[in-house]
């Protein structure tokens, strides 16, 4: 966890303290850990159409093992700077999803942005919305933070039900947003104050 004062400085990560959280259908939400490389790469190849409409344009190195080492030592790079913290939905077989609370500000502000994707595989059954939920909580209880960030394509209307279940509010649209699927699209954003 980050021990913090709640408007001074950067946060310090501390290892001894648990972010696990179970979902279900044995299910954990876990931070990332470098020994994940291959199961993140895995899970990519085997989603990476369901993802495609969802997510930036990817280089061919993103789906590899190797490209997901260079992408996780910068998730951890990241945590240990206190910046964000990005968690797997795993089980025995691999990972499932993923859940980052990515741009931590703190501060006057004490902001994060969410971000997740579930596999197709295990999609409709309530993981994200239990993934989102104890991520909240993490924010929360665990980080300290006053406000969660959401956006979401603005036809993506089964990522907005779960931010709406898990309380967030939509407070507008962001045009020309980010670059998904290779073009610049329109975001609803949401938020929530803890």
């Amino acid at each position: 966890m980050w021990l913090t004062a709640p408007h001074n400085g950067p946060a310090v990560y501390c290892e001894s303290v648990d972010f696990t959280r179970e979902l279900a259908e044995g299910i954990l939400l876990r931070p990332v850990q470098a020994a994940d490389s291959s199961a993140l790469a895995a899970a990519f190849q085997a989603n990476r159409t369901h993802l495609a409409p969802w997510e930036p344009v990817r280089a061919e190195e993103f789906y590899t093992v190797e490209g997901q080492r260079e992408v996780i030592s910068r998730r951890l790079a990241d945590r240990d700077s206190g910046t964000a913290l990005s968690m797997v939905l795993a089980r025995e077989d691999g990972v499932v999803g993923l859940l980052t609370l990515s741009s931590i500000v703190r501060g006057a502000f004490q902001n994060a942005h969410v971000g997740y994707w579930v596999s197709q595989s295990v999609q409709g059954r309530g993981l994200m919305t239990a993934a989102v939920a104890a991520g909240v909580d993490i924010a929360q209880s665990g980080l300290g933070l006053h406000r969660l960030e959401a956006a979401t394509l603005v036809h993506n209307v089964a990522s907005q039900r779960v931010l709406e279940k898990n309380g967030f509010e939509a407070y507008g649209t962001a045009r020309a947003y980010l670059r998904i699927a290779g073009r610049w699209q329109d975001h609803r954003l949401y938020q929530r104050i803890l």
